[in-house]
């Protein structure tokens, strides 16, 4: 195996660990306007990422970061071509991050409610664009001879998009329900488990369409038994939520997760970027990669570090593990 080859696969276990630990951090954010019922029960929700969501988002600095390193190629005709929809998520993953800041630096009501608000808009958001902008990285966009991006924005939204668009929406979804489950205490952790039912044979439905069309599309034998991982674990992290068996629910969940993202690059390989008008212009993982040298020196940084990121962050949660519940919120909050 080509060290190209290493960070291709690098690269899709970063995408793993980013949409693995932020796609709870979206969904929380989306359940406090579909789960709370109250301001307390947002500050509870709010509560159980407030540790770690700062955290979860330097996976997603890393891939971008280890993408521009190993596949500067690949790095600028994805991040020209689809300006923006990721300069939404960006500006969207900014706002978010100010609203977990200064929700609670005043105590009107009025200014913590536009700040709540804020965060469910802005972990809606995200959730639908990631998966719109990798569903269109595994089926293909209009690149030119030139390694350019020649479509329009509205290229970008097809039916295929806006599917894998629902389908990460929809998975985060129940990807945070049954974290708020796992991390709450009261009637909320009920409330949690129950809307988690129903979200996962909803994320069910929507993947098991997602994925199919991937596979008729471009897919193979790896790609395949990912697929067949993916819906398999979705299904049994169901089973285990309505027994009531919260950590092994979460952590299939996680394992759909892994699965899905899994799916798709195994789909998109050997490709980086496949283009719709010609597939002698498509982006490829060998033709597109920096420099042997350059791929060397990456992965000796990423023996070191990786090793040493992995320990703090796994600490972190570790150290947070307690449950919480409305009782835990101070009246004046």
């Amino acid at each position: 195996m080509q060290l190209h080859d290493v960070w291709f696969a690098a690269i899709g276990v970063l995408w793993t660990g980013y949409f693995f630990l932020e796609g709870f951090d979206f969904g929380i954010g989306v359940l406090t306007r579909l789960l709370a019922r109250d301001r307390t029960e947002r500050r509870v929700l709010i509560n159980t990422i407030g540790p770690v969501w700062d955290g979860n988002e330097v996976w997603l600095l890393t891939a971008a970061g280890a993408t521009f390193a190993a596949f500067p190629d690949w790095y600028a005709t994805l991040f020209s071509g689809f300006y923006l929809p990721l300069l939404l998520v960006l500006v969207c993953l900014i706002v978010r991050g100010v609203a977990f800041e200064y929700r609670a630096k005043r105590p009107e009501r009025g200014w913590q409610d536009r700040w709540e608000a804020a965060l469910f808009v802005t972990s809606l958001l995200p959730a639908f664009l990631w998966g719109a902008v990798f569903a269109n990285i595994v089926r293909g966009v209009p690149i030119d001879a030139r390694k350019d991006y020649a479509g329009t924005t509205a290229d970008l939204f097809g039916p295929y998009a806006l599917l894998g668009g629902l389908a990460t929406l929809v998975l985060f979804t129940f990807h945070g329900s049954v974290f708020a489950a796992l991390k709450t205490t009261g009637a909320i952790r009920l409330r949690a488990r129950r809307l988690a039912g129903r979200l996962g044979l909803a994320a069910a439905a929507v993947l098991a369409v997602f994925l199919a069309w991937t596979q008729q599309h471009t897919g193979g034998t790896g790609s395949l038994i990912a697929l067949a991982v993916a819906l398999a674990a979705l299904l049994a992290a169901v089973l285990a939520n309505r027994a009531g068996r919260e950590g092994w629910a979460f952590g299939l969940s996680g394992v759909t997760v892994a699965a899905t993202v899994a799916m798709l690059f195994l789909a998109l390989f050997p490709d980086v970027m496949p283009s719709s008008l010609d597939s002698g212009w498509s982006l490829t993982a060998e033709g597109s990669a920096s420099s042997p040298y350059t791929l060397r020196i990456m992965s000796w940084c990423a023996a070191f570090a990786t090793p040493v990121v992995l320990l703090y962050q796994g600490w972190t949660y570790w150290v947070f593990r307690k449950r919480i519940g409305t009782q835990h919120i101070a009246g004046n909050h």
